[in-house]
């Protein structure tokens, strides 16, 4: 039988015993879960033991709390001075320290064998249904599903909150700041390994309800798993300070059913196909300029701001820029390899040779530039060469 851990919260307990009454003791453990300041409701058995654990220590330490300065609060009042008492003298008392050694031992002890097998449980990665890679950009999310049903699904999530919003221009929406244009989609019930990487800094994926968090590092691939026991929307947002929009790069995984998740599968797969940029096709000025300002306000509006103006220094301006008005080669490459030690990331790994292309065209015709040229896929395509 496995046992459960009792789900009253310590900031329950302390309700109900201020309270005085079982009815407060019950009221705080019904409606502990919903507190703003407890942990989010868990959506897996991972998350539930951890919450458990959570508990668990937090009531140990508690009582252990209340025990001490009890007793040191009772010690002080009975030995006081004023009743006569004379303070004791002696020195090395070994069942003192006996028990003051042995006590500690049993607590970290009762502490850390449900913790070992919890976190033993949560590195098994072994035999999962499906595996997602998942990689962190300055400042979005990449989806790579590599292995299950929707292998070969490949997309980017990025925040969707509106400009006007973040700026102040618009009311903030439910969601704020915790919305994305992709989702990653899931099945109920199916263990999910996800590969952790990122192409810049280090980032790091934590979906709290799952139980589930693991840093993104460059260079390295490290993996966690979690398995949705309830279906809906979940949010979160990266939780390692990564560079000046750490704040704006959320994530967000939908929970579906096994029948939805295969449907979604399959419009993934028609949509991907419907959409596939012809890298060899030439497009024209008007056509790369508006799909340009579409990857500009997905990828480059958070630094070079839609002014084109920046926030010089560290973001220099795209309006009336030496490098936007000079050779196109010059622009591209920095565009696709970005500049190192600067926070100008490498597109290339991100877009592909269309959205590159439009990019470019936009930036070298937009305000106040005008070059009067179009970038073509194929001159993105042979400098990536």
């Amino acid at each position: 039988m496995r046992f459960v851990w009792p789900r009253i919260t310590v900031s329950g307990l302390l309700i109900a015993m201020l309270a005085g009454g079982a009815a407060a003791a019950a009221l705080a453990s019904g409606a502990a879960e919903a507190a703003p300041w407890n942990l989010q409701p868990a959506a897996s058995k991972i998350a539930a033991d951890i919450h458990g654990l959570h508990e668990y220590v937090m009531l140990l330490v508690t009582v252990i709390f209340v025990g001490v300065f009890a007793f040191m609060f009772w010690a002080i009042y009975a030995h006081r001075k004023s009743t006569g008492h004379k303070a004791a003298h002696f020195h090395e008392n070994t069942t003192i320290e006996v028990i003051w050694t042995v006590i500690p031992l049993v607590i970290l002890v009762v502490i850390a064998w449900p913790v070992t097998k919890t976190v033993i449980a949560q590195k098994n990665t072994a035999n999962p249904d499906i595996t997602v890679k998942v990689t962190g950009y300055q400042w979005k999310w990449g989806y790579d599903y590599v292995k299950g049903e929707g292998e070969g699904i490949s997309f980017v999530s990025t925040l969707s909150t509106p400009r006007d919003q973040i700026e102040g221009r618009a009311p903030k929406g439910e969601h704020y700041l915790l919305e994305v244009d992709n989702e990653m989609v899931v099945p109920i019930g199916k263990k999910v390994r996800v590969l952790t990487t990122a192409a810049d800094v280090i980032h790091s994926w934590w979906v709290p309800v799952f139980g589930a968090k693991q840093d993104a590092i460059p260079g390295f691939i490290r993996d966690l798993w979690f398995k949705a026991e309830k279906t809906g929307t979940f949010r979160s947002q990266c939780v390692e300070l990564c560079g000046k929009d750490h704040g704006f790069m959320p994530i967000v995984v939908r929970v579906v059913s096994a029948d939805d998740y295969t449907r979604w599968v399959a419009e993934q797969k028609k949509i991907s196909a419907a959409i596939a940029d012809d890298p060899n096709k030439s497009y024209a000025l008007d056509e790369l300029k508006a799909r340009g300002e579409k990857v500009y306000a997905a990828n480059c509006v958070a630094c070079h701001q839609s002014t084109g103006k920046g926030v010089p220094p560290a973001f220099p301006a795209l309006d009336g820029s030496k490098i936007v008005n000079g050779p196109k080669s010059v622009q591209m490459a920095l565009v696709l390899n970005g500049k190192p030690g600067t926070a100008m990331a490498a597109f290339g790994t991100q877009l592909n040779d269309l959205e590159l292309a439009a990019v470019v065209t936009f930036t070298r015709n937009a305000w106040g530039n005008r070059a009067g040229e179009a970038i073509q896929p194929s001159e993105v395509k042979a400098l990536r060469k």
